[in-house]
């Protein structure tokens, strides 16, 4: 029996934590796949080609890459730029300006616990 590759999460169907698929469940299912934030961390400043984005991820197997880079162009937040390799879209940089709250708050919140 062959594995059936998994559609990504979206708003509507059925996610991990939703049976309605609410959007903000979609994109925390989507988020919480292995890699995915790392990926969006390492295409904030430029572009990356395969290799290169390979490597800045440090440990993520083709295959692996090769996936959430499908569901990430998939879900909009990543697109293919002919000659460049992989960009966040316009989706994907404003998702990233909403994470990078988190970060601050985070580094906050890791001082109270020592």
């Amino acid at each position: 029996m062959t594995k059936q590759a998994k559609s990504p999460p979206r708003p509507g169907r059925r996610v991990r934590g939703s049976s309605t698929g609410r959007p903000v469940m979609a994109l925390l299912d989507l988020l919480g796949r292995r890699w995915v934030l790392r990926i969006l961390w390492e295409l904030r400043d430029e572009p990356l080609n395969f290799r290169d984005l390979q490597a800045a991820c440090g440990g993520i197997s083709p295959s692996v890459l090769n996936t959430r880079l499908a569901e990430m162009r998939d879900t909009r937040l990543v697109e293919t730029i002919q000659d460049e390799g992989y960009a966040l879209t316009k989706w994907g940089r404003e998702l990233l300006s909403h994470l990078t709250p988190l970060t601050v708050w985070s580094e906050k919140w890791a001082k109270t616990l020592g």
